[in-house]
């Protein structure tokens, strides 16, 4: 074999700004990263920018990322990236993206023992990953211990790990709701919704930053969303959010060129904000996808049809943000059955599934 196809294994120097990206290892990030999320999702509304990624490494306060590079013959053909929560003391959270043609050819393996090395040295022991899948593959499934969802059990990246030690943990589905279709029923769930829920609670709505007298509130709320969500059988470490955090995670969101609207609801008796969603997409690109990237009603104030006041009444407000955003992608554990059967009544639709998986090394 010529040596220049020999595979090359390189830790990643993130550069301050694109333009001192001399390498091109965020470009190669985005281009390795995308092409292997559309070729086992079947979807494009999960790509990254090339600014996103750059925003995401730049400040390391309360997430720490590494990462590798694999080069072959002077071309970068893959990317292992991880993330180590800064509270966390065991999880490692982690994606190998390969070329989808050069699958198979040892690229994904050489990444994978990078990161699971790396992860021993950081004394962490458990690695967790997670995995795209079409929702139309057809053959044998596996299932979950939750026994909620399943993946396709002969997908490339199903056999790769399960060969590799990883089991698996839980099922996500990814679905859709159509921004450029009739809101007449969002309109009326979200009438009917505020009704049930009546005048001891009140509706707010803004677009990041967040207003400074909410700022307390806000991040209480958010720290729940990691604990208080189904977890199936990963590890869920502590992370726990401040006034602070919330804003760097609103300076992340501006470095992106990102748009962000959130809706909340406030228990009007304590002043304590009880529910959220927020949702966002690429200022600068008014046709691209918008994302939800979170949703939480506090587990004491259930039952009330919060979390469906906060989803419609984003989603209409959203209509006049980004008018040409064609659709919102967003994630729900299979075993979330309230948070589905509010998607399932607004008419999100799946569109993928997500494999979880987890390994403890010894």
């Amino acid at each position: 074999m010529p040596e220049k196809t020999a595979l090359v294994i390189e830790p990643i120097t993130m550069p301050a700004s694109l333009d001192e990206d001399e390498r091109g290892v965020v470009r190669a990030i985005e281009r390795i990263g995308n092409a292997a999320a559309r070729h086992d999702s079947g979807t494009d509304d999960l790509d990254d920018t090339a600014e996103e990624i750059l925003a995401l490494w730049a400040d390391q306060t309360d997430d720490v990322r590494v990462g590798f590079t694999a080069e072959r013959g002077g071309e970068f053909v893959g990317v292992g990236a991880m993330l180590l929560r800064v509270q966390g003391e065991q999880a490692v959270e982690f994606d190998v993206w390969v070329e989808p043609s050069l699958w198979g050819q040892g690229i994904e393996d050489a990444l994978l023992e990078e990161i699971e090395g790396e992860a021993l040295r950081r004394g962490r022991h458990t690695l967790q990953t997670y995995t795209l899948h079409r929702p139309d593959s057809p053959g044998r499934r596996l299932e979950p211990p939750t026994g909620f969802g399943s993946i396709p059990a002969q997908d490339r990246q199903t056999r790769f790990f399960l060969d590799h030690g990883y089991r698996l943990g839980q099922v996500e589905r990814n679905s859709a709701f159509d921004l450029q279709g009739e809101f007449d029923e969002v309109e009326r769930m979200l009438a009917d919704a505020l009704a049930a829920a009546g005048p001891d609670y009140r509706l707010l709505e803004w677009t990041i930053p967040t207003p400074d007298h909410l700022l307390g509130e806000f991040a209480r709320v958010r720290g729940r969303l990691a604990t208080d969500m189904p977890a199936g059988d990963l590890v869920v470490e502590k992370d726990e959010w401040d006034a602070g955090r919330v804003r760097r995670r609103e300076d992340r969101f501006a470095a992106m060129g990102m748009t962000v609207s959130v809706a909340a609801v406030e228990h009007v008796q304590s002043g304590q904000l009880v529910a959220y969603n927020d949702i966002g997409a690429l200022a600068a690109e008014p046709e691209a996808p918008t994302h939800q990237f979170g949703t939480l009603v506090d587990p004491d104030h259930r039952g009330h049809r919060l979390g469906m006041v906060v989803k419609c009444a984003n989603l209409l407000r959203w209509r006049s943000i980004a008018p040409r955003s064609p659709r919102v992608s967003t994630f729900n554990a299979e075993e979330n059955a309230h948070m589905l059967a509010i998607n399932v009544a607004i008419s999100f639709t799946p569109v993928s599934y997500v494999g979880a998986w987890k390994k403890v090394l010894a």
